[in-house]
């Protein structure tokens, strides 16, 4: 079951880009950012109403509530470092770079939570790692980072950001059930 919401999960962040830029023509990253914020906490409390966890937030302990609120934090860095990014960049540049966040949540993984690096997850990091930086890497004409290539950047923050989310969820959801699990 993991692993077809992980694939859903990969169909709509695709989407999310791709619609994101479409969208984003003429309208500040900042405010993109915000507008999307919405939508995704109204659907996030529709779903926590539809399988009646609303009265479970009080039993959440209070280092889970912290750690939540950080991931939720972490969260909002990530889209708005990701959205400038996507604003200034091209797409097929940018979201190379903020998937890279699979690197840093692997090795973020293993040093903060104790994850056994296990050879395939260590091999399939570093082939993510090697193919982001084939599918931005240089041209003959652009050996030098200039102005222009701020969005890399912009985006390497937002992958940061992006791996402090998965790390600092899965501390604070310890213990707490997860909604898609009363599907």
């Amino acid at each position: 079951m993991s692993v077809t919401l992980a694939l859903f999960a990969a169909l709509f962040a695709a989407l999310t880009s791709i619609l994101a830029k479409i969208g984003m023509e003429n309208v500040n990253s900042n405010l993109a950012t915000a507008i999307r914020t919405v939508i995704v906490l109204v659907m996030s409390y529709i779903v926590v109403f539809i399988t009646g966890q609303l009265d479970t937030i009080s039993s959440i302990s209070p280092k889970a509530m912290a750690y939540i609120v950080l991931s939720g934090l972490a969260t909002g860095l990530s889209w708005l470092f990701f959205f400038q990014a996507l604003a200034m960049g091209d797409v097929s540049k940018v979201v190379p770079i903020d998937k890279s966040s699979i690197v840093l949540t692997i090795l973020l993984s293993i040093v903060v939570l104790g994850e056994k690096p296990v050879p395939k997850i260590i091999a399939g990091g570093a082939l993510i790692a090697i193919g982001t930086f084939v599918l931005i890497g240089k041209n003959e004409e652009n050996k030098r980072f200039t102005g222009s290539q701020i969005y890399i950047v912009y985006a390497i923050i937002g992958a940061v950001f992006a791996a402090l989310t998965s790390i600092l969820a899965k501390i604070g959801m310890e213990g707490v059930d997860s909604m898609l699990r009363h599907f």
